[in-house]
């Protein structure tokens, strides 16, 4: 079966005034994504923050609370054009577990280039697709303000 939205898991990880991003580079420049990607088959959405992180940063994250959720409705939008899907993305407060490093992995996405740690006083001068920089930069002030995620199968049965 086909959904009409698609779902991400986004790891976002704030430590030292600083956020981790993923770095790619195509015929439009340098632009910086966090860690993330689509939900997979038979995948629950922690276990998908999990091996996107694993995957774009080649780093090991213990998975918080829900940070924000963002959503790319192409067929709202007047300011460019987007072929790319409906999208939903669940973005996770995250902690790297210790003893991990991010790195370019083994097997980068297309165009990435890198991984980096971007301070949140340089986000504005980055492209970050989504542009989430000035939610990122509120977040890290406040972490209080999470939404919680209810997964139905940690609940008690009635």
């Amino acid at each position: 079966m086909t959904y009409p939205i698609r779902v991400r898991a986004c790891a976002l990880i704030i430590e030292n005034e600083a956020v981790l991003l993923v770095e790619f580079e195509d015929e439009d420049g340098i632009h910086y994504n966090l860690p993330a990607g689509g939900v997979e088959s038979g995948e629950s959405v922690i276990e998908a923050v999990k091996r996107e992180a694993w995957e774009e940063a080649a780093v090991d994250v213990e998975v918080g609370p829900l940070a924000f959720v963002s959503e790319h409705a192409p067929h709202l939008i007047t300011t460019y054009e987007s072929n790319s899907p409906h999208g939903l993305s669940l973005m996770f407060d995250c902690k790297i577990k210790e003893g991990s490093q991010p790195t370019l992995p083994a097997n980068p996405d297309m165009n990435q280039v890198g991984v980096r740690w971007v301070s949140l006083s340089e986000l504005d001068s980055i492209v970050l697709y989504p542009n989430i920089k000035h939610l990122i930069k509120d977040y890290a002030r406040d972490r209080n303000r999470n939404i919680e995620l209810v997964e139905e199968y940690k609940l008690a049965i009635n």
